[in-house]
């Protein structure tokens, strides 16, 4: 009995342990999961936006004609609904791009089937998009 407490105590310990390491991310945040688009072409248009203000970064989005920048200003969009919504006294343009996230996603594998009965692999790369907004600090 006491074997299975002081195991159980451990555990404990160790999932507080991982609590205090993980820093708290101050800011709202939105992700957009398993986005078929390769990341090294999304990456350059997420480095356009960044640390830019909220309204110019989607100005900045919509006249570009990347596929990219329509992946991201759709992320953009509902980073800045959640910072609204969570409170109520934030003003749109008080927010800004404080951090932008493209990493890489699964490939989906594909058959690209070649001449003289043979068959190339196909990657279809996908990306995850994080966006971070938050409160500028002062006028």
């Amino acid at each position: 009995m006491a074997e299975t407490e002081n195991k159980e105590t451990k555990r404990r310990l160790k999932k507080s342990v991982r609590a205090a390491n993980r820093p708290e991310q101050p800011g709202y945040v939105a992700t957009t999961k398993f986005l078929i688009a390769s990341p090294t072409k999304v990456r350059p248009v997420a480095n356009v936006i960044r640390s830019k203000s909220t309204t110019e970064a989607l100005a900045i989005l919509d006249v570009m004609p990347q596929k990219g920048a329509r992946l991201i200003s759709g992320t953009l969009k509902s980073a800045v609904a959640n910072a609204l919504y969570a409170n109520k006294k934030l003003d749109e343009d008080m927010l800004y791009v404080r951090e932008i996230r493209i990493d890489e996603g699964p490939r989906l594998k594909r058959v690209w089937f070649r001449g003289r009965g043979r068959a190339d692999q196909l990657l279809r790369r996908m990306c995850h998009i994080t966006v971070i907004v938050d409160e500028k600090a002062g006028k």
